[in-house]
């Protein structure tokens, strides 16, 4: 079966190439336990995989042969500005391979729809390098709007949407809790005819138990970001929690919980720790 590597080459490397096409994966996590820099990763080394192949294999390695590169990489932000998107990218990781993988990052930002209804002014969030075809003349729900422009933009592609956490601080206002669960249901369903990978993310602290069971259940798989007490010291860890059709394949000696940090080349897997 083909993969789309994620970027993190010893995750990769345990997958066999990374995930499935037509993977919808959740990276929930503690703040600061490194879910972020994964999916800045991610994005980026996706993105200087086509831009910079001699960047790529000095920060990445070799790619697993069963690994088909996305076509193209999409980041949406529901907050965020692209230069924001910027200045997170060189502050996780070194500036010459930001810049590489931005080269091929395709930025969208929602803000325009995600704070049309609140009380902030205008110039706060408007975003006038929008793509204004993106807009329709009638107003639509924030679910509607995000669905409509990833049936434009997800076929083929790697598409990292930052942040569940913000629809999720939107509900009661512009949407109900049914709503976001059933974005992520669709997006599970319809990513199988795009043969794309979405990666999720989320604050781990932004949810309830319940609400979190609710998206790991409603994803392909999940990754889960925590800070670990390693005697004195706090090491970031990640551990695939799910992955339907994907934990069933690996070797039980290979099932691990993965050790990490962050460095130049952004989101790395430093130690492997066995799951007895």
């Amino acid at each position: 079966m083909e993969r789309i590597p994620f970027g993190i080459s010893r995750l990769d490397t345990t997958l066999g190439g990374g995930a499935p096409r037509g993977s919808v994966v959740l990276l929930a996590g503690e703040a600061g336990a490194g879910a972020r820099e994964f999916m800045y990763t991610s994005a980026v080394m996706n993105g200087v995989a086509h831009t910079d192949r001699e960047l790529f294999s000095l920060h990445y390695g070799r790619q697993p042969p069963n690994a088909i590169l996305p076509e193209e990489v999409h980041y949406l932000s529901f907050t965020d500005s692209e230069a924001q998107l910027r200045k997170n990218l060189e502050l996780s990781m070194e500036t010459e391979l930001a810049e590489a993988g931005l080269a091929h990052i395709n930025f969208q930002s929602l803000a325009n729809e995600y704070f049309r209804n609140s009380s902030l002014p205008r110039e706060w969030y408007v975003d006038e390098d929008s793509d204004r075809s993106l807009y329709p003349g009638e107003e639509q729900s924030l679910v509607n709007f995000t669905g409509d422009m990833l049936n434009n933009r997800a076929p083929d592609s790697l598409v990292v949407i930052d942040s569940l956490s913000d629809l999720v601080s939107a509900t009661g206002e512009q949407l109900e809790w049914a709503d976001i669960v059933y974005l992520v249901k669709g997006l599970r369903r319809v990513s199988q005819s795009w043969n794309s990978l979405i990666l999720l993310h989320v604050d781990h602290e932004a949810l309830t138990d319940t609400e979190e069971g609710q998206l790991v259940g409603s994803c392909t798989g999940t990754l889960r970001f925590d800070w670990s007490s390693g005697g004195s010291m706090l090491a970031r860890t990640v551990v695939l929690q799910s992955f339907r059709g994907v934990l069933s394949q690996i070797d039980e000696d290979e099932l691990v919980q993965f050790e990490a940090d962050l460095g130049d080349s952004g989101f790395r897997i430093s130690d492997v720790r066995k799951i007895r």
